[in-house]
């Protein structure tokens, strides 16, 4: 029942939403139409602006992954990996989570794929996914394409809470599915 409950709430959230925010429109006197086409408009300007920032990531994770250097990381992080109960597979999930969404769920449906998701690697990856955000992908394209130049602290927060989410999902995962 509850479960009834919570999908018919979720379907209707969004559209409950719009039909709120479109009478609260009319009864101020907005012109939606307008208004949304001028909104579209800047979107598209936005997205244009975004595409070289976008390019260069992708080259720049591209390189890392065809030139072996991740792999080589990992070799060489092993034992301490091994020390605190980390599976070595997620390591790459974990660098090029902050870099990447897409990229980051490629090596995640690689390991879900060679590991299954039921594996505690497989779980561990998902729950990273949940836990951790692509820092930065926003720092390089939201941030360039509204031309933020200095961003002072930002970097270093993000990455830090990167980390504590990886760290999160190794450590509820060892509780949890252990």
């Amino acid at each position: 029942m509850l479960q009834f409950i919570s999908q018919t709430m979720a379907a209707w959230v969004i559209p409950t939403f719009l039909f709120i925010a479109l009478v609260y429109a009319f009864l101020k006197r907005v012109d939606v139409f307008d208004t949304f086409v001028e909104g579209a408009k800047e979107g598209f300007d936005t997205s244009v602006k975004l595409i070289p920032f976008l390019v260069g990531m992708l080259v720049a994770i591209g390189i890392l992954r065809a030139s072996g250097a991740l792999d080589l990381f990992i070799l060489i992080l092993t034992p301490v990996l091994e020390v605190f109960n980390i599976p070595g597979e997620v390591v790459p999930l974990a660098i090029m989570r902050p870099l990447s969404g897409s990229g980051a769920l490629g090596i995640a449906a690689e390991i879900l794929n060679s590991q299954g998701p039921d594996s505690f690697v497989g779980r561990v990856a998902s729950t990273m996914q949940g836990s951790t955000d692509t820092t930065l992908f926003i720092l390089t394209v939201y941030f360039g394409s509204v031309g933020i130049r200095r961003t002072r602290h930002a970097l270093a927060v993000g990455l830090l809470a990167d980390f504590t989410g990886f760290i999160a999902a190794i450590t509820i995962c060892n509780i949890v599915f252990r």
